[in-house]
């Protein structure tokens, strides 16, 4: 009717409302298949620079803003843990704690390295560079039985660093924590007292052997792990092109974009979403 009529402000509206009415819908398909088991949990996403010194600690800094701005958007409350400066610019890793809805269930999709090619700001020839960093995401556990031996962990205290003011490097507040026989690390730093610092670590230690436990047994079940979407912990997921042109594609779906500033300000829905479906088609045809 508002077509024959020619009310275009009508017609407007109605587009407008059937945006809306498609994304609702795609998120209560979305968060059909959020149905793992631990999907519905808060998330810790940690970023860790690769190879490559200033650039890489950069590009962490970069892929750090992008998770921060996409939280936001998605109206998510996150905590900084641990946070490493790096020597010239950007930063070595940085660990949050992340709660909303269905966080760790969204974030798993960002599990692997990212890739970035850019001409570089630190290059005074402009040539162009390739960074990596590497995003760990894994769910927050804090109400499961795992028993931990003392003697399997290493604690190391030291002076936290960062936008903390003088008074939080007076003091050895911060702690890091080693599970020897896995070899897993894990640091928290956000706190003046060191009590409250290492109760953190542990309750992500515990998160993360557990995780790690849980990861080997369900390698043992099923030895063809290595499926496309499923990539191993260490291998590229995602590239982002930033000259000679502009593009960012997931390895793993083929999805991509041609907005890599889009992406990096946050608009990451496009491929948790494409990973999401792709994983839920790739479970219905498991046998």
């Amino acid at each position: 009717m508002a077509a024959e009529e020619k009310d275009e402000g009508m017609l407007a509206e109605i587009e407008a409302s059937a945006a809306g009415l498609e994304q609702r819908l795609t998120d209560i398909e979305l968060k059909k298949m959020l149905g793992g088991e631990n999907d519905s949990r808060p998330a810790i996403l940690s970023v860790t620079s690769g190879a490559g010194g200033t650039e890489s600690q950069d590009w962490t800094r970069m892929l750090y803003e992008m998770y921060t701005r996409w939280m936001t958007k998605r109206g998510f409350k996150y905590e900084v843990l641990d946070l490493q400066e790096g020597e010239e610019a950007g930063i070595k890793g940085v660990t949050l704690e992340v709660h909303g809805d269905f966080a760790y269930g969204y974030l798993k999709a960002e599990n692997g390295v990212h890739r970035l090619v850019r001409i570089s700001p630190f290059d005074a020839n402009a040539r162009r560079h390739t960074s990596f960093s590497s995003v760990h995401v894994y769910p927050e556990l804090d109400d499961i039985e795992l028993e931990i031996d003392e003697k399997d962990i290493k604690v190391d205290t030291f002076r936290a660093g960062g936008a903390g003011g003088q008074h939080i490097n007076k003091t050895d507040s911060a702690v890091r924590m080693t599970h020897i026989p896995t070899g897993i690390v894990v640091a928290c730093q956000n706190e003046r007292s060191q009590h409250k610092n290492r109760a953190s670590a542990m309750k992500l230690l515990t998160s993360r052997v557990y995780q790690h436990i849980k990861e080997e047994e369900e390698a043992k079940r099923d030895s063809k792990k290595a499926s496309k979407l499923k990539i191993e912990w260490g291998s590229q997921i995602r590239s982002y092109v930033l000259q000679p042109y502009q593009m960012v594609k997931d390895v793993r779906t083929d999805y991509e974009t041609s907005d890599a500033q889009g992406v990096l300000n946050g608009n990451l829905d496009g491929f948790i979403n494409a990973y999401l479906l792709a994983l839920d088609a790739e479970n219905q045809e498991a046998p």
